[in-house]
């Protein structure tokens, strides 16, 4: 791969960033839930007077390039390092997300509903470009790849694991946090985690080759 198809690959994984951080932020703004892997980092972002959901997000990301590093060790990969730069870029992206929505009226419902499915599409979109991208994984992805390939594992099922500790860690964090009261934590999650692959999919018959012409030389 040339430098000029690495740095456009690369310019790609950071447009993906911004796609996957906004369709977070409209998840957010529903107020119904959001992805699995964001969970744990939006019920913190939920105490009056801490950290936004952006800097909660880094410093989650960062707790699993950590967990990365552990578990790897000497196989650890110091070009995965980048994952810690384009965290707090993501971080950074999320709470822009936020600000741009925040004018959104989700008094309803069904407007809730319409925020999640919205979310859940960018969110698509924006995984669907890091795909294509092909660069390096996001710290979530990269982390259960860790434990997959360490414990001999098969990726998809350790994937539902990790996804279903984080609810559930997110959950418990709620209950501590909010005189055992859920907040954070609610059906958006679980259609979050139904519907987020399909819309990748979807999108990666979209966008795929076309993508793959523009990064290419």
């Amino acid at each position: 791969m040339s430098k000029k198809e690495t740095a456009k690959r690369y310019v790609l994984f950071i447009i993906s960033l911004f796609f996957s951080a906004l369709g977070v932020a409209f998840t957010k703004h529903g107020e119904l839930g959001v992805s699995p892997i964001s969970s744990v980092a939006n019920v913190l972002s939920c105490t009056k007077g801490g950290f936004s959901l952006g800097v909660w997000l880094i410093i989650w990301n960062c707790i699993l390039i950590l967990g990365q590093i552990i578990i790897l060790r000497k196989k650890f990969q110091l070009i995965q390092l980048l994952q810690i730069p384009l965290s707090f870029l993501f971080g950074y992206f999320t709470d822009f997300g936020l600000w741009l929505v925040g004018f959104i009226p989700v008094e309803s419902y069904i407007m809730r509903l319409v925020m999640v499915v919205v979310g859940i599409v960018i969110l698509g979109f924006g995984v669907s470009l890091s795909v294509s991208a092909n660069v390096i994984m996001n710290s979530g992805e990269a982390f259960v790849k860790a434990i997959a390939d360490t414990a001999n594992k098969n990726f998809g099922n350790v994937k539902i694991a990790f996804d279903v500790s984080c609810v559930v860690l997110a959950v418990i964090l709620s209950l501590l946090l909010f005189d055992f009261t859920i907040v954070g934590t609610r059906e958006g999650i679980v259609i979050s985690a139904l519907c987020t692959g399909l819309a990748v999919k979807l999108f990666q018959r979209l966008t795929n080759e076309p993508v793959n012409r523009l990064v290419s030389d």
